[in-house]
Parts: C-alpha cells; structure tokens; sequence
C-alpha cells in the first residue's frame, strides 16, 4: 500500500487525500493546524521547516504540495516550501507532485501549452515560474523525480473566497443579481473543475514515465456571460454579470496590498485565457467532466447551502 503526503488541506489538498485515501492508499496530510481529513492521518507541519519537511516525507511514496500562501506573502514564504520540498523528496526518494497554475505564462497570444513560452513579467508569476524551474532543475540533476500539474482558474462545489467562479458568483446569478467580476466578462477563459485538477494529480503521479514535465488540466473555456447565461435558462433566474472597472481596482490596489495583487494579475481576465490540455488526455487519459455536469453540480451545491442556511 502506497503511502502519500499531501501538504495542504485546502480546495485541493482535502479532496485529493480524500480521493487518494478512498481507492485505499495510506495518506497523510500536513498542514500548520494539523487539521484533519477523512481517511487520512494529520501531522502538524510548517512546510517551509525543511528539517520537519523531510520528517513528514520520510516513508512516502510521493509528495503532493498543494498549499498556497496568500497572494501577498508568496515571495516570501514560497521559496523556503520549495525549498524544504525538493530536500525533503531529494533525502527520501519520495516522488514531488506540485500543484501550480498558469501565472508563469503571463498574457497568452492563443492557447497554452505545456510548451509555451513563460513570459509572465508579473510578481506573483515570477514566483511560480521560479518554483518550477527549481523542481525542473532538480529533477534534470537527477536528484529528485519531480513534475508540476498547472490549472487554470478552479470551480466546483463549496469553492468559496476570493475565487472568480466561486459562492459570489454563483450566488447572486441564482439570486438574479448581478455577478461583479474582475476583467471583461465577455472574454472567454478556461476554468478548471476541482475533481478533475484531482484526477490530473493522481494520473501525474501514477504515471510510470513522464517525469520533469509539466501536465495541464483538461478545462472547458468559457466566458462568464455564457456562464450566467446557462445558469439562468436552467434555473429560472436572471442574474447578470458586471466587470469591475480597470481604473477602480488600481485604485483599491493602492490601499490594499491583496487588491493589488488582484488587480495586478487581471490581465488574465483581459485576453482570451485557454489552457491546451491535448498531452494530458493522450498521455495520462484524462478527461474533462461534461462541463454541463460540472456547472449544475456546482450550482446545485450553492442552493443547497442557500436553502439551508
């Protein structure tokens, strides 16, 4: 029975061990609070502590890294947990899964690939652009078997916070408000449902080859009119969806370091943003959930929270 790590218990971290924990492996999560997940063990665990770091990982099959500092504190917190992960999977001999996103690619000119250039002149980018080339680098020395899966923008049942297809949104289409987003709501975007980001981490790790490469999420792209728009015919509801001037999040971003964070990354909601995932589904055999199971699933769980509340 293999035995996982996986760091973060957040939107993606607590389904993943929960899927990994259901076909029977034997995970453990490690989190700072040493919060809890069904079927799984907990440890308490500072991933940027490398000595720690390598504790947890020591008897792991692989690593999982699925936590994610918040926007403002990501060049400082995030080179030490890269840090500490490569150690820890460099001393072990535990495989390295890490969890990233499109950020290193900066403002596309058609569809992403695994491929493309990592163009991204944007903070928060250069970060994870960094923290892939260390994972790369380190694999490429043969010092650790490490891959990244990215995904773009995640949905999916109970997503709450500042996602932008996340309760807010759903909520005030299915209320027949007005959904007020980032960007351009007409621009077409790629969203990633989280069961299948799930599916994605434990295909890349599963994998017996097609190590030191990136995978991408097979996504549906789609604007957020449409979205509303879907949502309203199947529900009955007339809610509409307003873009929050530019002019107004520079603004805010002025006095709020997290709005300019937001705002400084909204580029991505300004272009067509579409995630190529051809290699993914060839290689690993992944496939997108129907996205109209993916969005009425989603919706479903935001009007049962309503009715309960």
């Amino acid at each position: 029975m293999p035995h996982q790590l996986v760091v973060g218990s957040g939107m993606i971290g607590r389904p993943l061990a929960e899927r990994l924990a259901g076909r029977g492996d034997q995970v453990t999560v490690g989190t700072r609070s040493g919060a809890g997940v069904p079927g799984a063990e907990s440890v308490v665990l500072n991933a940027g502590d490398g000595p720690a770091f390598t504790r947890a990982a020591t008897g792991m099959s692989t690593i999982f890294l699925c936590t994610n500092p918040r926007y403002t504190d990501w060049t400082t917190q995030w080179p030490p947990v890269i840090d500490a992960a490569i150690a820890a999977a460099s001393s072990t001999g535990a495989r390295l899964v890490v969890m990233g996103n499109l950020y290193p690619y900066g403002s596309p000119t058609g569809p992403m690939t695994e491929h493309s250039p990592e163009t991204t002149t944007e903070t928060k980018g250069l970060v994870r652009k960094e923290i892939w080339h260390r994972v790369r680098d380190a694999h490429a020395r043969h010092e650790i078997t490490g891959v990244e899966v990215r995904a773009s923008d995640y949905f999916g049942p109970g997503v709450a916070g500042t996602a932008h297809l996340g309760d807010r949104f759903f909520t005030a289409i299915l209320q027949s408000e007005t959904a007020r987003v980032v960007g351009r709501p007409g621009r077409v975007h790629s969203w990633s449902y989280l069961p299948d980001i799930v599916t994605t981490l434990v295909a890349a790790a599963d994998h017996p080859g097609e190590w030191g490469r990136l995978w991408h999420v097979p996504s549906t792209a789609v604007t957020r009119w449409d979205i509303a728009a879907q949502l309203n015919r199947h529900y009955g509801s007339h809610g509409t969806v307003a873009g929050y001037p530019q002019w107004l999040l520079t603004s805010l971003g002025l006095l709020n370091p997290m709005m300019h964070e937001i705002w400084a990354s909204s580029y991505q909601f300004l272009v067509p943003y579409i995630i190529d995932s051809i290699e993914t589904e060839r290689l690993l055999g992944v496939a997108k959930t129907p996205w109209a199971d993916a969005l009425f699933t989603t919706a479903d769980s935001y009007r049962a929270s309503t009715d309960t509340a």
